[in-house]
């Protein structure tokens, strides 16, 4: 009996000593693979294009990296146009744009892939010395068609009306007249590409009117009301304020690897819930409407 007990003893204290075995090397193992996971995305991202979306994906990048130190990822600007075209010629990673590559002339959209990561509103911005709060959509059309030259003509001050233009492969300038101008031809004036070098030439220029995303307008210039509806993040969202557009990182097929990992987290809720709004974007997760690439709008479902 005495033996028998022994026996028991032995074998149970055995089985005991294999199960906390198992649970060892299980969590070991678990650990292993979670930190290698961590340390094994590798590679070089190189996204241009769009000066609109470039804060967001500069800095979206920059926290990126603090936690995959083996991606290396350069941003630059350039303009969408260019994005697109660098894109499929293979010569960047990704191409960030304002507009869909269907809009672009010169690029194959059915070789590039659309990975939409927010939607920018883009507003008319005026100097503060105009005196000018609100117009209606026609007379900003009429202003950048050269059919209106003073702001007193719209109830601002006897100041003739300097328009600054984006580029002509500005990503900005087409979303803008798309909205506004409709097809009709707009007035011959200075372009630049770059919005915040718009910013600066209408903040320092009297009598200047432009055009910008909302992340780059600040109380240095005076956003502009168009039809009594104020430029907001929920005015586009609900459809009421109509000039926006989605921006896009487009890649040359499906993304892979590195690029693919940081498009993730472009979509993740860190950057949606928070980095884009706190960079005066609008998550494409709050869209009440969506828009097709022949400018259609329609109700999210």
């Amino acid at each position: 009996m005495k033996k028998k007990t022994i026996i028991s003893l032995v074998l149970g204290f055995a089985a005991l000593m294999l199960v906390l075995t198992g649970c060892g090397n299980g969590n070991s193992k678990t650990s292993a693979t979670s930190k290698s996971d961590s340390n094994t995305t590798s590679g070089k991202i190189t996204a241009v294009g769009s000066t609109a979306l470039q804060p967001l994906v500069e800095k979206a990048a920059a926290n990126f990296q603090k936690d995959n130190k083996k991606v290396d990822i350069t941003v630059q600007g350039g303009g969408s146009g260019t994005g697109l075209s660098q894109v499929q010629d293979k010569s960047v990673t990704i191409g960030n744009s304002d507009i869909f590559a269907e809009e672009k002339d010169g690029v194959d959209a059915k070789k590039l892939v659309d990975h939409k990561v927010a939607v920018v509103g883009m507003a008319p911005v005026v100097n503060k010395d105009a005196n000018v709060k609100s117009l209606s959509m026609d007379q900003v059309k009429q202003i950048f068609t050269g059919k209106i030259t003073n702001w007193k003509e719209v109830g601002g001050k006897d100041e003739k009306i300097t328009v600054v233009n984006r580029a002509k492969g500005s990503g900005t300038r087409a979303t803008f007249e798309a909205a506004v101008l409709k097809g009709a031809e707009s007035v011959k004036s200075q372009e630049q590409d770059s919005n915040g070098t718009v910013q600066k030439i209408v903040e320092s220029t009297p009598g200047a009117i432009s055009y910008l995303a909302f992340s780059y307008i600040t109380d240095k210039v005076q956003a502009v009301s168009i039809d009594k509806v104020q430029p907001t993040d929920e005015n586009v969202e609900s459809g009421k304020w109509k000039i926006w557009s989605y921006e896009h990182m487009y890649t040359n097929g499906k993304a892979e690897g590195a690029t693919a990992k940081f498009l993730d987290y472009m979509n993740s809720k860190d950057v949606q819930s928070s980095l884009v709004k706190d960079m005066g974007y609008i998550s494409i997760h709050n869209m009440k409407v969506q828009k097709d690439s022949k400018g259609t709008v329609s109700d999210v479902k």
